[in-house]
Parts: C-alpha cells; structure tokens; sequence
C-alpha cells in the first residue's frame, strides 16, 4: 500500500466524519494501558486550545482494518470554525494472518530505494511536492507528506505510527508546526 493510498484511505474517513456527532471526550486512562486506542483521548480540549487557539466541540471515532493494520481515528471539529484536527493511529492487526507490522509498513513506505528522475512536467513538479520530507523534532522519525494545500504528518514512535493532519490553516510550515506540536501531545498518551 503506497503513501498516496494510505492518504486515500484518511482522506475518505477524515470526509465521512466532516459532520462530527459525538462530544468532546475527557481523557481516561492512556492508551497503552488498553488492547484498543482511545484516539479521542490522545488529544484534550486543552491540548486544542493550546496549539489551534481553540477547543473542539465534537469528536467522532473509528476503528477499521486497512492493509494488515488496524487504523483507529478521531476527527475532532471545532463549532464555528474551519480548522479541525485528524488524528489516525496504525497498528498491528492481531486478526490478520498477514502480521504486517506498522514498522514494516514505515520501511516499505518512507525508506524503499526508489531511483532519482529528472522533473519533465507540471504533473512531476506536483508528484514531487507530495513526497515525504523528513520532519524532525518528534517521535522516533517523522514525515510530512502533502503539498501546500492539504498534507500530514506521520510520526512513528515505537510499534506504532500516527498520522496527523490540521485543516483550516492555509500556510504550510504552520500546518506543520501545529501537526508537531499536536503529535508530541498525543505521544505523551499512547
């Protein structure tokens, strides 16, 4: 499963909860002390207002299997506004026979040798904008991936990944800074 459909993959989940329906969660405990994430507790209102300037009003969660990992997301809505928070965490997938592991995928997908081309066409200039980049400054390694519009962080942190994506913020390198600052609060908990 390559970067791009994973992104698919987010995309389509992070679209089908636009509408947020649930509340705000108040953290329990961390999510390592449990055989399934809470994603919604990864991030608190307080962890919101802090990097956003505002808080979530609504959250909204899934769990789903997706290539040999087993993905759990939160969507967090701010009312009134356009910026949201979408958190994703891969996992293994104890159910699937594969046993594809979220470091495996992380090699396969962001340290495959894949050889050097010359820039031809507008279409490569916009292939190559959505390359990883190395990010550093969280979790064991990071990538961003995206171009100036639309994009996310995926940090890696022990047998886990997370993906994490801000929107209502035009500028990239904020959307990347605010993707960190996010990420560390979120690895405090998992």
């Amino acid at each position: 499963m390559s970067v791009q459909i994973l992104n698919r993959f987010f995309l389509c989940l992070f679209l089908s909860y636009a509408v947020p329906t649930g509340s705000l969660q108040k953290p329990k405990a961390p999510a390592s002390a449990k055989p399934n994430i809470e994603v919604c507790n990864l991030l608190t209102g307080s962890d919101l207002q802090a990097v956003l300037g505002e808080s979530a009003k609504q959250t909204k969660s899934s769990t789903q299997p997706g290539g040999g990992l087993l993905m759990s997301q939160c969507f967090f809505g701010v009312a009134g506004s356009a910026k949201s928070v979408s958190l994703a965490v891969a996992r293994a997938n104890p159910a699937d026979n594969a046993k594809l592991t979220p470091r495996a995928f992380w090699r396969k997908q962001f340290h495959a040798a894949e050889p050097e081309r010359v820039k031809n066409s507008e279409a490569e200039h916009e292939e190559e904008l959505r390359k990883a980049r190395p990010i550093t400054g969280v979790g064991e390694e990071a990538y961003w991936v995206g171009n100036p519009i639309l994009g996310a962080l995926y940090v890696l942190q022990g047998d886990m990944f997370l993906r994490i994506s801000v929107g209502g913020i035009r500028q990239e390198p904020e959307r990347i800074e605010k993707s960190k600052a996010l990420a560390r609060a979120a690895l405090k908990r998992l």
